[in-house]
This record gives C-alpha cells, structure tokens and sequence, in this order.
C-alpha cells in the first residue's frame, strides 16, 4: 500500500494541468449533453465507458440523429484512429505495469500519452503504480467535470448555442502548439491537404470520415518518420526503477 500511495503522490503533481483543462472542457460537455434531454448519469456512463473527449461530444450528435450503428462505428474508428499510433509507441513501457496495463491501454487519451512519454517517476517509485496512477488521475478529472457539467445543466438555464464549438476550439490549439514545437510538418500539412480535397470533392455534409480515412492511409506511409520521432520522445530512462 505504500508503494501505491507513494507513487499516487508523485504523479499527482504531472496532472494538475490535465484537470484544469478537462473542468472546462468536462463541464461544457455536460452542459451541452442536458441541454438534449439526457441527464448527468448519462455524462457520468459515457465517460466511464467512451473516455474520448473529442468523440463523446461528436456521440451527441449521433445520439440525437437518425440510428445508424454503421456510421457511429466507422466514425468512432476514424476519429481515435490516432490512439493505434500511441499504443504501438507505448508497448514497452506498458510492459512493466503487468496487470494494470489492460485499464492503461483503455485510458490512453491524448493528454495521458503526452505525460507518460514526458513525466519519470522520481527515484524509488515504481514505473508501472506512476503511469497507472496519471492514467486513473486524469480518467477521475474527466468523469467529475462532466458530471459536474450535467449537475449544472439540469439546475441553471444556459444558452448553449455555439458551446460545441469548444472542441474545434481545442484541436485548433493543439494543432498550433504541435506546430509551434514540430521541426517536421509534414503529417499536419497532409492533414490539411486531405481534409481540404475530401471538403471541396464532396462537401460538408459527407467529407470527414473520407477525410480521416485518407489522412490515416497518407501517414501509414509516412510512419517510419514518424515513429522515429515518437520513440525518441518516449525511450525510457536508464535509471528506471523496477
């Protein structure tokens, strides 16, 4: 138990930043979800089971259309499609936790791969208690703020026009600040390039999943360069602890 608590405190600090981010975003989302007639036990259940902030907000829109159980597959498929590139980056370190692995591959978002390959636990922490606990830290963060959200959408009236903008708004950030500290800038301009072509070929309404199907076969064929970089940035330390 001591093992645990001492790694629970060492990677508390690392996730500070995750959770003022997913309070906003959390929240926003469960705002967004109550003002379509579901209450916050629904925010709650898709957060323990989607955990995907970006697709959780698309499921809304899904849950409100039309049933079409294709669709939401290929689009769940497209739209975490990344989540295969940080898992095949991360299998050796994920090698370590033993056990605890299988709930660190479900939790794998976009803000818990970025600190697993920037964060070393401290000397005489164990590896695998330091990733579990980030992984069940930022999970935590996400579930409260968008229960939280659902809360106060059911008490207090908002106008929610326009607040699912948030998550373009997010992605426009990321995207900025990945290019900001990328040398290489090849796979955001094939991005560019094929969400563009897919736009004008066959409009608004039907370009996204082609899009994102073009996108994801172009960096296939870009991913030696690629991973070259991921596993520079995620090679573990010398002095790992075991």
């Amino acid at each position: 138990m001591q093992e645990k608590i001492k790694a629970l405190k060492a990677a508390f600090p690392h996730t500070i930043p995750v959770l003022t981010g997913y309070m906003f975003l959390g929240i926003a989302f469960g705002i967004l979800l109550n003002s379509k007639g579901y209450s916050f036990i629904w925010a709650i259940f898709m957060s323990i089971i989607i955990f995907a902030g970006s697709m959780q907000y698309v499921a809304i829109n899904i849950l409100t259309a039309a049933f079409d159980p294709l669709n939401a597959f290929i689009m769940t498929l497209m739209v975490n499609a990344r989540h295969l590139f940080y898992g095949l980056s991360l299998l050796d370190k994920f090698s370590e936790a033993g056990k605890k692995k299988t709930y660190m591959m479900f939790g794998l978002v976009d803000e818990t791969f970025s600190l697993l390959c920037a964060a070393e636990p401290p000397e005489g922490v164990d590896r695998g208690w330091f990733m579990f606990f980030i992984t069940l830290l930022n999970h935590f963060y996400w579930i409260t703020a968008c229960a939280i959200g659902g809360i106060l959408g059911s008490l207090v009236s908002f106008n929610t026009k326009g607040i699912d903008f948030v998550m373009t708004a997010l992605f426009v950030v990321i995207f900025l600040n990945q290019w900001k500290s990328q040398e290489k800038h090849a796979p955001a301009l094939i991005g560019i390039a094929a969400s563009v072509l897919c736009l004008l070929v066959l409009g608004p309404s039907n370009f996204i999943i082609p899009a994102m199907a073009l996108i994801i076969l172009s960096l296939t064929g870009y991913r030696k360069s690629f991973e070259k970089g991921v596993e520079k940035c995620c090679l573990p330390s010398s002095n790992q602890s075991s």
